[in-house]
């Protein structure tokens, strides 16, 4: 019985590699037509020219800079801005928001108390309220943040537990937190 498997496996196979073997042709494949679109020479991105170079430079390029390599990389973690009277109309919200931090910083609290209270000065669900930070009882190194549309309020409450609000544009990554970034 072993036999017959083996003489029957080798031609199967043999048929499957042969009726498999145009299914991956270049031409036809979507991909292989974006790469060429996107990339004519198919290497990699060029270094950007020096600012006072005048000739026109490839559209994604790769600044010389370190700083403003860091700057396009950390993009993401930017506020979109708001206009003065969104701000205006959001400060009572921060002051509510500083007020409720300060009340738990001493005393602590946990997560979910942590949301209702932000909640609470935001005029928001807790399931709105993004939290970032390990230090619940006390409340220290915290961040708080909630907000509608393209204005949120962050809160802090600092090592000392000392607590501030500000009315900051939503980041471009559509958070109220900016991301923690780093390495």
């Amino acid at each position: 019985m072993t036999r017959i498997r083996r003489r029957l496996g080798a031609p199967v196979l043999l048929a499957l590699l042969v009726l498999t073997a145009g299914c991956a042709d270049q031409p036809s494949d979507p991909r292989a037509a974006a790469s060429a679109a996107t990339s004519p020479s198919g290497s990699a991105k060029g270094f950007c020219p020096p600012p006072e170079d005048t000739l026109a430079s490839p559209s994604p390029c790769i600044s010389y800079g370190w700083d403003q390599r860091v700057a396009e990389n950390h993009a993401f973690r930017e506020a979109q801005p708001i206009t003065a009277g969104q701000r205006q109309a959001a400060q009572p919200r921060a002051t509510a928001l500083a007020a409720a931090l300060r009340e738990l910083a001493d005393k602590g609290t946990t997560l979910d108390g942590l949301r209702t209270a932000a909640a609470g000065a935001l005029g928001l669900e807790p399931r709105q309220i993004e939290v970032r930070g390990d230090f619940l009882v006390p409340l220290h190194d915290m961040l708080v943040g909630g907000g509608e549309g393209r204005v949120c309020v962050n809160g802090t409450v600092d090592s000392s537990g000392h607590a501030t609000a500000e009315v900051v544009g939503r980041t471009v990554e559509g958070t109220c937190l900016p991301g923690p970034g780093g390495h």
